[in-house]
């Protein structure tokens, strides 16, 4: 514990000095009943002084009663303290916040989505999260274990900021597989989730003022990134196949699209349009942004290879996550940019944090390269196959033609879109007032949406829970 205690050699005694710094500490709540005070000794090595001076200023507030003296554990402050400190009203500058400050601020109340309740719920259907029960976390912490007992002091220092070589050559090895990604590892730029990816790349291309066209409804992580960057956003209407291409802007210089499992109504975007969507980018000279965040759950038929795969000019920033599959708070993301934006963007990663936690890469790589991930992987869609089965089921059971249901094609959310006109945040509150969680969609639109959707997530269900949820949502809707 450290102490800042000015001292004079001129006037008080050193001993009142030091009395009288402690107990206006402790009258001034910094320091608070209970609190351990340090040992003289050490108190007398921070400030410089004798330890018989510190032991005559603790002599004092054990005699007045600010502090108190317990056998073999030290010197405490008086628990008589407790509630009887002044308090010190601090008063809060008014600031000037920059451009991007106040474009934050106006962002606060609809950033972190889905927005946390207040207490736990028994049939949540959050969406956006991945399945931590299946996650075998045993392996993990052996694999962590084993990285930190076998690096080399030299990896615990600064690390490049693309991120672990070895990391970037897993990945890459593994989409090239997986979701037909044209890549090297040169090309893979390590991130702190999807969420920095898209900033990186909003601060090295867009200026404000510039046009950004961005799907509608969308992901409102990168609506307020894009705001905050000072963009004019133009909304791109969605159907049941996805983004039209035809109603892009003429004049936008980014496109931002998720077309394996559109965010959030689950349509796919189909093979016609994505071409359609790059020869719009290659005589609109723009950069499309896709954003993979689904890319790995897909039932029924052969999924269609990334937006990144068909590109022949370099044109696609094509983005992917680990939250959903291993778990968010793990925060590794990645970037494959244009060949050509790499240096731009490299640069931008060191400008904003160096790079990524190494050790943490470096395990993910042992992970991904010993087929671990694989086997995960596997087993999450069998999961999730189940789980979206008793979804569907359910919902015919319980709902009936009552409603229609998107997304199910692939992801781990669909859509519940009811016939009638209800009040989302009603549904909300009457369903949670039955243990079930669901969240509307009506923020993920530029403007009021025509009709009302629940956004219903299944990764962290079973499917008994999954069930009962839909039984007790037929009695609210």
């Amino acid at each position: 514990m450290q102490f800042a205690i000015p001292l004079s050699r001129d006037g008080e005694p050193l001993f009142r000095q030091v009395y009288t710094g402690l107990r206006q500490a402790m009258l001034a709540g910094k320091l608070r009943a209970g609190e351990r005070l340090p040992s003289t000794r050490d108190l007398a090595e921070q400030l410089g002084i004798s330890r018989t001076v510190v032991l005559l200023a603790y002599d004092q507030l054990l005699a007045e009663g600010f502090a108190e003296g317990r056998r073999g554990s030290g010197t405490y402050v008086s628990e008589r303290l407790a509630g009887n400190t002044a308090r010190v009203e601090r008063r809060s500058a008014k600031l000037r916040l920059s451009r991007f400050g106040m474009a934050a601020e106006e962002a606060a109340s609809s950033v972190d989505s889905p927005q946390r309740r207040p207490g736990p719920l028994r049939y949540d259907f959050v969406f956006g999260r991945s399945d931590l029960g299946t996650f075998p976390f045993e392996t993990w912490r052996r694999l962590l274990l084993r990285q930190a007992k076998k690096a080399p002091p030299r990896q615990f220092d600064y690390g490049t900021a693309t991120g672990s070589e070895k990391l970037r050559e897993a990945i890459c090895a593994h989409l090239r597989r997986s979701r037909a990604v044209v890549c090297e590892p040169s090309d893979v730029i390590i991130v702190n989730g999807s969420q920095q990816a898209l900033d990186l790349v909003m601060r090295v291309l867009v200026e404000p003022g510039d046009v950004a066209a961005i799907e509608d409804p969308h992901y409102d992580g990168t609506r307020e990134a894009l705001r905050a960057a000072g963009a004019r956003l133009r909304g791109v209407p969605v159907d049941r196949d996805g983004l039209i291409p035809e109603r892009l802007p003429d004049n936008a210089k980014l496109a931002f699209v998720t077309p394996s499992h559109q965010f959030p109504t689950g349509a796919i975007l189909p093979l016609d349009r994505r071409l359609k969507l790059l020869e719009w980018a290659s005589r609109r000279n723009a950069v499309v942004v896709e954003d993979d965040y689904d890319g790995e759950f897909h039932y029924g038929g052969r999924p269609l290879e990334s937006l990144q795969g068909l590109d022949r000019e370099g044109r696609i920033a094509y983005i992917g996550t680990f939250s959903r599959t291993v778990f968010p708070s793990l925060r590794i993301g990645y970037l494959i940019p244009p060949r050509s934006l790499v240096p731009a963007i490299t640069a931008a990663k060191w400008l904003n944090d160096l790079h990524s936690a190494t050790l943490e890469q470096q395990t993910l790589a042992e992970f991904i390269a010993s087929g671990l991930y694989e086997r995960h992987l596997r087993a999450l869609r069998r999961r999730n196959t189940a789980r979206r089965a008793a979804l569907l089921e359910a919902v015919q059971q319980f709902f009936g033609d009552r409603v229609e249901v998107t997304g199910d094609a692939a992801g781990a959310h669909v859509v519940l879109w009811p016939r009638k006109r209800v009040s989302e945040a009603q549904v909300e509150a009457e369903a949670a007032k039955r243990g079930v969680g669901v969240y509307g969609i009506a923020h993920c639109y530029l403007r009021q949406p025509s009709r009302p959707g629940f956004l219903l997530g299944y990764a962290r269900l079973t499917e008994r829970e999954i069930r009962e949820g839909i039984r007790l949502l037929g009695e609210v809707l």
